[in-house]
């Protein structure tokens, strides 16, 4: 069990998450408002582009499992403009959730998640797309950028 849990980049966002509260709550800064409309914003954003991107990998009949092969190379929707809408949106989230919770200290949890990310799981996923879709994911990834 816990050896999937480890493999879904969710369950890294939530420790972070945790990690970056508790560094927040060891120098607590009172943000103004709007940084904290900005985190809830973040919050939203970040959730939508995963369901999008979700949705739009399920129509494509493809899986939304990391370190699954893929049934097919999906170049529309959020993924024309992000290789990795969904792991962008954990990242929107984990900074809005820092933002909305005055965790200004935690905010380093974000690059932190993102190097993780690229280790763990996007390598390896882009290393499979590259043997199953070569030129096609070669060209693609020469027009779309990883994370933006």
């Amino acid at each position: 069990m816990m050896a999937t849990l480890i493999r879904l980049p969710q369950v890294w966002v939530l420790g972070f998450a945790v990690i970056g509260w508790l560094l927040g709550r060891l120098v607590p800064v009172r943000l103004p408002l709007g940084l904290d409309l900005a985190g809830t914003f973040l919050i939203v954003a970040g959730i939508v582009l995963m369901i999008w991107a979700a949705l739009i990998m399920r129509r494509a009949g493809t899986t939304v499992m990391p370190g699954q092969k893929p049934a097919r190379l999906v170049t529309w929707g959020p993924f024309a403009f992000s290789r990795n809408p969904i792991y962008l949106g954990d990242a929107l989230v984990l900074t809005g959730i820092m933002l909305a919770g005055h965790a200004v200290l935690g905010l380093i949890m974000v690059p932190a998640f993102i190097l993780l990310a690229n280790a763990l799981f996007i390598r390896a996923e882009e290393a499979m797309l590259s043997r199953e879709y070569g030129a096609d994911f070669a060209a693609y990834c020469a027009v779309t950028r990883r994370w933006l």
